[in-house]
């Protein structure tokens, strides 16, 4: 088990006092706004750290980017996630579980895991946006 060095205990704070889900790039850059000398890599490590230890959600936002926030919930969980605003809903899906065990199964295969995370538009972003912003044309 790692140390909990000043840094990690620094990302681990500014996490904690973030609303959402953020970058590392924009979590380095808010440390460094409050006068923290924390490299950018360090907060790389430590939010890597954080989320394998079940401390932090990680996820990919639709542009590929590594999200983190600081986990509300222990254990396997999924999350809503408003586009626009970042309104994160940590939900439960059992449909989802059972799927994923049934798929992996049938094609021979043990010990399967998964991460999913659905993008959309919370209500009030929703309402905000009008209804033709918030139902994007499909292809």
């Amino acid at each position: 088990m790692k140390r909990n060095t000043w840094q990690r205990e620094a990302v681990r704070e500014a996490l904690d006092e973030t609303e959402g889900f953020i970058s590392a790039q924009a979590l380095h850059s808010s440390l460094h706004a409050s006068g923290s000398p924390i490299g950018l890599a360090t907060v790389y490590r430590a939010l890597g750290d954080l989320a394998a230890n079940g401390e932090a959600d990680s996820l990919q936002s639709p542009e590929g980017e590594a999200l983190y926030r600081a986990c509300s919930t222990t254990g396997h969980h999924h999350h809503l996630i408003c586009r626009n605003c970042g309104l994160t809903v940590e939900i439960a899906a059992d449909e989802v579980e059972s799927w994923a065990k049934r798929v992996a199964a049938e094609h021979g295969f043990t010990g399967a895991a998964h991460v999913v995370d659905v993008f959309g538009l919370c209500a009030n972003c929703t309402k905000a946006l009008g209804a033709e912003e918030a139902h994007p044309p499909r292809h």
